[in-house]
């Protein structure tokens, strides 16, 4: 029973880890790896993380489709981005995004919600557009995001 608990435990440790998450922005000190601006708004920053890699990170949505648009990513990649009225990492494929007249770093206007809700509760979101994900994760319309 003993040994049963502890592979089970190994087993449950080993899983947890292979999930990946977003690694901690230092505010004005990371750099974007887009535009090279230091990240300034937890708000507006995104990051791609992939096993193996040093953690890619962004200053603004924009700053993020640009770079994708350009550089493959590793077939294991989360690209997180941060939901502009909370600042809390969301999965990108999950998000709501909408082009709004919000200051960004770089100008794009482009923020993410964790959902509708939170879009909607979002004073700097109101009267904005929708942006689908693929045009900004650069993904073929034909693809079907969890």
């Amino acid at each position: 029973m003993k040994r049963f608990l502890l592979l089970s435990i190994v087993t449950f440790g080993a899983c947890v880890s292979m999930v990946l998450q977003p690694a901690d922005i230092r505010l004005g000190e990371d750099a974007c790896a887009h535009c090279r601006m230091t990240i300034v708004s937890a708000a507006t920053a995104a990051q791609i993380v992939a096993r193996g890699e040093e953690p890619v990170t962004f200053d603004e949505i924009g700053c993020l489709r640009d770079y994708l648009a350009k550089h493959p990513t590793a077939a294991d990649a989360v690209v997180f981005v941060a939901d502009h009225r909370t600042a809390e990492w969301i999965d990108a494929r999950r998000a709501v995004f909408t082009h709004t007249s919000t200051s960004t770093p770089m100008s794009s206007g482009l923020v993410a919600h964790r959902d509708v809700a939170s879009r909607d509760a979002d004073a700097a979101a109101l009267n904005g557009s929708p942006v689908a994900a693929v045009r900004i994760l650069n993904l073929s319309e034909g693809i079907d995001l969890p």
